[in-house]
């Protein structure tokens, strides 16, 4: 991306450990605690043929997006890479898709907090986490990256008990772990997607590629570091609380890691795994308001949104107004709207940002370390029928907010 006018570019201050943290952050508070049971539902006991296939897709779009963010280091990631690779077109589609879907589930994240903190106040807990971590972006993206690197330790350390609660009790069978009759395609692609949802934060680093030192090294060092410790948590999670619950049990659980470390006769954890879910959450939107208002900053620089959104803030370096804009609407949302369907919806837009970013890796020369051809096709393929495996509603609302948005598009460019 070309420079940008004074008062709208952003200081580069992050390395390759505070890179892996944000990651981090937005990748294991969506998943373990949110997207496990539906998932458990959807595939029966081929879960963890779901899980693999979910990290195939998400190895795949890593590498892409990895090799895409060294060549163009700047805000706003695959809107950038889109933009540049396929066309102006293409790049805003794929803007449009983050932005709005990772709205949603901004609002979905914030509603896991207030579910977990105070069931009966849930909307209420929620619009208050927006507003309070909005702050926290609001003065410099150092401090966000400090209190991120806070809360993965503390959910590591939830995650690992509850690992151990559960394989060192009586209860465990590892019989529960084999496929049944239960186990179709359709279900492990729908649970793939689901889970896919849980992967989509490496997002975070290549979004903040004018913020980390020496992105050309640094961005690809952080994506597949980040990607590999999450899936050896989720699958060492998933298999801890398989063999206490079963397949049917985890489907049917609201809360399934604290159900299962109750299961497993360690009742006196389950208030620590409410508290480890709570803060998971609070920091996935910590990372998700962040990435967001990245991507309005870019697409406003273009003027595909309104062009006072791309100020960036005299003292704390960040996009003030974007971040402003973006914590106002999750807060509404989060006042308002259905934590199950937002996640759907956020699902197929993240899959088809995913799909642009396989796209655009396909374009890139040997000498722009272009990854192996393989790789963007298989992303791209995944992408895509992991997208149209979802639910029928989520399907049918994506397309039509992404249909919304090229129209908008059309408009623009006909005046």
């Amino acid at each position: 991306m070309s420079g940008s006018p004074a008062g709208e570019e952003l200081q580069r201050r992050l390395g390759v450990f505070d890179a892996v943290v944000i990651g981090l952050g937005s990748m294991i508070g969506a998943g373990v605690f949110a997207a496990l049971a539906p998932a458990a539902r959807a595939a029966g006991s081929g879960l963890l043929a779901g899980l693999a296939v979910a990290a195939v897709v998400a190895y795949c779009n890593a590498t892409s997006s990895a090799r895409l963010a060294a060549r163009h280091p700047a805000s706003g990631g695959t809107y950038v890479y889109g933009r540049e690779r396929l066309g102006d077109f293409w790049g805003y589609l794929a803007g449009w898709a983050f932005v709005v879907g990772k709205t949603a589930s901004c609002a979905a994240m914030a509603l896991t907090v207030g579910s977990y903190v105070w069931p009966a106040h849930a909307h209420a807990v929620a619009v208050a986490a927006v507003v309070l971590l909005t702050g926290v972006n609001y003065v410099g993206v150092q401090k966000s990256a400090w209190l991120t690197r806070v809360i993965v330790a503390v959910v590591l350390a939830v995650l690992a008990a509850v690992v151990v609660a559960c394989l060192a009790s009586a209860t465990p069978g590892g019989g529960r772990l084999e496929f049944g009759a239960g186990t179709g395609p359709g279900g492990i692609l729908q649970a793939a997607g689901l889970l896919f949802f849980a992967f989509a934060g490496y997002a975070r680093i290549a979004t903040l590629g004018e913020e980390v030192r020496d992105p050309a090294r640094t961005i690809p060092r952080a994506v597949p570091l980040a990607l590999g410790i999450v899936l050896a948590v989720y699958a060492a999670v998933a298999v801890a609380v398989l063999t206490v619950l079963g397949t049917a049990g985890l489907g049917a659980a609201t809360a399934p890691l604290a159900q299962a470390v109750d299961e497993a006769g360690v009742g006196a954890l389950a208030p620590a795994v409410r508290v480890g879910a709570a803060v998971a959450a609070l920091g996935s939107l910590l990372a998700l308001i962040l990435g967001v208002s990245r991507t309005t900053l870019a697409m406003a620089r273009d003027r595909h949104l309104p062009h006072a959104l791309a100020a960036v803030h005299p003292r704390f370096q960040v996009p003030h107004r974007a971040e402003l804009l973006v914590g106002a609407v999750v807060a509404v949302l989060a006042a308002t709207a259905d934590l199950r369907g937002a996640i759907g919806f956020s699902s197929f837009g993240v899959l088809v940002y995913y799909a642009i970013a396989n796209a655009s890796a396909w374009t890139l020369a040997p000498d722009e370390g272009r990854p192996p051809r393989v790789v963007p096709i298989a992303g791209l393929a995944g992408c895509l029928i992991l997208a149209f495996a979802l639910p029928f509603s989520s399907v049918a609302s994506g397309t039509a907010v992404l249909a919304g948005g090229a129209a908008l598009y059309g408009l623009r460019r006909a005046r």
